[in-house]
């Protein structure tokens, strides 16, 4: 009699019958996933815990776990791109742009929440505020964003303060994307670095993996920039021109950083080419 096969959970979910090629696991999806652990992660400050509040708990807790893999796939990318391997940095990179892509778009689950049932629960959240993410700041500096005065408001949290003053002292993605033109044979000092900007995009079929990736740059650089845009627009949808939780000018920050541009280079040659 042949001996029945013993059924396998795939740790995506998908089930079967076909033993595992690494050898039989008691692995369930629950436990690679800690899902137990996920899902008791949501702690409301409100008493009685408001209906919203986990809205706003897991939206965030979902950037943050986004973020993380953002901060992944940029030391991937910088690492490619100190070795000069050029569509590899494209690969992530462009990894990075569909997550922002989706970030755009999450934001706006926000906007299903009325604002007179986040006022139910907003004084609680007080000192704390998406301001000191410290893993925002991280990509902002890894990107290239290094601005020593956010420091500041972490420096209760010495940890934190020292992630964050080794992100600011460490390559950057700006700073590596130059560093491989240059070790490549490009001028990237002074106006000359525009000019050797201008022959890849003048060119940009003799020159497509380096076009490629700088175009995936701008890409980044622009979906950061349409999520701060977006996020300004939900917040003032929501609380108007409240001051934010933890001590910002709320809408008129978020206003103020919407401008902000990792590879304006890139964005000023537009202005040269002919």
């Amino acid at each position: 009699m042949a001996k029945k096969k013993k059924s396998i959970g795939c740790p995506m979910g998908y089930g079967g019958t076909e033993p595992n090629v690494y050898g039989e696991s008691d692995l369930s999806y629950n436990e690679y996933l800690k899902v137990l652990e996920l899902t008791n992660l949501q702690i409301p400050q409100s008493k009685p815990g408001h209906h919203d509040e986990l809205l706003f708990i897991i939206i965030h807790q979902v950037y943050e776990l986004w973020f993380k893999l953002i901060i992944h796939e940029i030391e991937t990318a910088v690492d490619h791109l100190k070795n000069k391997e050029v569509l590899q940095a494209h690969h992530f990179i462009k990894r990075i742009v569909e997550i922002m892509k989706l970030l755009v778009c999450q934001i706006h689950i926000l906007e299903t929440m009325r604002p007179v049932d986040f006022l139910r629960f907003r004084e609680r959240l007080q000192p704390a505020s998406g301001f000191q993410s410290q893993q925002f700041r991280e990509i902002e500096f890894m990107l290239g964003l290094k601005d020593e005065n956010y420091l500041k408001y972490f420096k209760k949290s010495p940890d934190v303060t020292k992630s964050l003053k080794k992100r600011l002292d460490e390559p950057d993605l700006h700073w590596a994307y130059f560093e491989m033109l240059k070790n490549l044979g490009y001028k990237t000092e002074g106006p000359a670095k525009i000019k050797s900007l201008c022959k890849i995009y003048q060119d940009p079929q003799d020159n497509l993996p380096l076009y490629l990736l700088s175009e995936s740059l701008i890409e980044l650089d622009e979906y950061l920039a349409l999520w701060r845009e977006h996020h300004v627009r939900v917040v003032e949808r929501i609380i108007g021109g409240k001051r934010g939780t933890g001590g910002s000018s709320g809408i008129e920050y978020l206003r103020s950083t919407s401008h902000k541009k990792c590879f304006p280079e890139l964005w000023e040659i537009r202005s040269h080419l002919n």
